[in-house]
């Protein structure tokens, strides 16, 4: 049983004020991270047996912040706070820069993709995890908020075990849309290939 707990839950305005947001904050994570929960109330009526609808999303700055076209993690986090802010559920967003080697280790990478290395290989060569990600973590947030079902937004059939290897009972997997412009599509493939994730790639 996790000993996480909530510390503190705050109203947020989103999108200059179009998305309100509730921001939870947690005791018990001795990681230092700060992971956050984001609770959406939702404005369509209950379905889905009040099954709320989450996305795991891991920090990416560079993604996120500045809109980098290297990924597509500022898009998924766009379309996310857009879907569960009409369905409701939570966004956790997990502190995991570069699917948890840090920005700094990132931008190494990024330097060796460069050079012609897929995202997985850079991280290889820098004697680095292909994905150092613990999504635990999430389980525990999520039990600390009372949810023991979810529905998964998600492409990443990884994120839905680790969940379900921590006791949260993943009822359905929704996918996102496919983020591909020419500066990620040999990245997204790469995820499709060796990582499994169900992308569907319409030709260039």
């Amino acid at each position: 049983m996790s000993d996480l707990t909530i510390k503190r839950r705050v109203m947020i305005p989103m999108r200059a004020g179009d998305v309100m947001a509730e921001f939870i904050s947690f005791n018990g994570d001795d990681s230092g991270k700060e992971h956050i929960g984001i609770f959406f109330e939702g404005k369509q009526e209950k379905t889905d047996n009040g099954v709320p609808l989450v996305r795991l999303h891991s920090e990416c700055l560079t993604g996120d912040v500045f809109g980098s076209g290297r990924c597509d993690c500022g898009e998924q986090l766009d379309e996310a706070i857009d879907r569960i802010n009409e369905e409701g559920g939570y966004i956790l967003y997990l502190r995991q820069e570069g699917r948890g080697i840090g920005l700094y280790a990132k931008l190494e990478a990024y330097a060796l993709q460069d050079q012609g290395y897929d995202t997985y290989q850079a991280n290889e060569m820098l004697h680095l995890p292909e994905d150092g990600r613990d999504f635990g973590i999430a389980a525990d947030m999520l039990q600390a908020l009372g949810v023991s079902s979810v529905r998964l937004f998600t492409n990443n059939p990884d994120k839905a075990q680790q969940l379900i290897d921590n006791g949260i009972d993943v009822v359905e997997l929704v996918p996102t849309k496919v983020h591909v412009n020419q500066h990620n599509r040999l990245y997204l493939e790469t995820k499709a290939k060796r990582k499994f994730h169900t992308l569907k790639f319409d030709p260039i």
